[in-house]
């Protein structure tokens, strides 16, 4: 349980994952402009963007790998599952699957983009975001991959027959802060002369990258507070997807 207070599971609470928080729950915001119906999350992290999304669904089912203490909602139902397979749900169920920076967790994606397909109804469609492969500072070891823009279309069009690819931007408040933060990142990663960030088994990286990524947060909050706390979501905005890009927002299609 410990594992969803780390900085790797945005807060909510915490003023120092702000400038992350707020691009994430933008994500939830634009799926309300598609969604409808009956629709599945999978990863729910701390639930931030339940009642978001309940509220434009008949029935609103969201999974996840930990126990998640949500607010009674009626059309809301949490499943703690880990997936890949989508265990015990049929074929044709959904008409959308939501999936936020959780496919860059999964070891086998191109089962899970199988199985959402799977349980997507003719012409469902999911959406799903992920960071940036090239915008990444470091390396992050809690992922098993990131994703480019072709490489993450070209995955997802194994399974689906139409992908609209767009990315999720900064405006210069945004950038800002984003400069800032690799700076600060550098000053750490300057000490890496043998670049083990990048040959060290990742699981091993996991906890020291977790610990110096909080601080790091808290750091860059206590020396540039009013920066760190007036970044909203209205400073991110939804547009093609390119290099430059914080995270990939793609909508695929399942035509049949």
């Amino acid at each position: 349980m410990s594992l969803i207070q780390t900085a790797e599971r945005v807060s909510q609470k915490d003023l120092s994952d702000n400038f992350v928080f707020q691009r994430s729950i933008l994500a939830y915001y634009e799926a309300t402009k598609i969604v409808s119906g009956n629709v599945l999350e999978i990863g729910t992290g701390s639930g931030y963007g339940v009642e978001i999304i309940a509220a434009k669904t008949d029935k609103f089912t969201t999974i996840d790998k930990f126990e998640t203490a949500l607010a009674p909602i009626e059309n809301v139902e949490f499943i703690k599952m880990l997936i890949p397979p989508l265990k015990g749900i049929a074929d044709n169920t959904y008409d959308f699957v939501i999936t936020f920076q959780v496919i860059e967790h999964i070891k086998n994606d191109t089962l899970f983009v199988q199985e959402i397909y799977r349980v997507l109804k003719p012409n469902g469609k999911l959406i799903v975001t992920t960071p940036n492969k090239p915008m990444s500072i470091t390396r992050n070891p809690w992922h098993i991959r990131e994703y480019t823009i072709d490489e993450l279309n070209n995955l997802l069009m194994k399974s689906f027959q139409k992908v609209d690819k767009k990315g999720v931007f900064g405006n210069e408040k945004i950038m800002n802060y984003y400069n800032l933060n690799k700076a600060s990142v550098r000053k750490i990663t300057r000490f890496d002369i043998f670049n083990l960030q990048y040959r060290l088994p990742r699981q091993l990286l996991q906890i020291p990258y977790d610990l110096a990524n909080r601080m790091n947060r808290k750091k860059l909050l206590k020396e540039n507070t009013s920066l760190v706390s007036d970044i909203v979501m209205e400073d991110y905005f939804i547009d093609e997807a390119k290099s430059d890009c914080f995270d990939l927002f793609y909508v695929a299609e399942k035509i049949v």
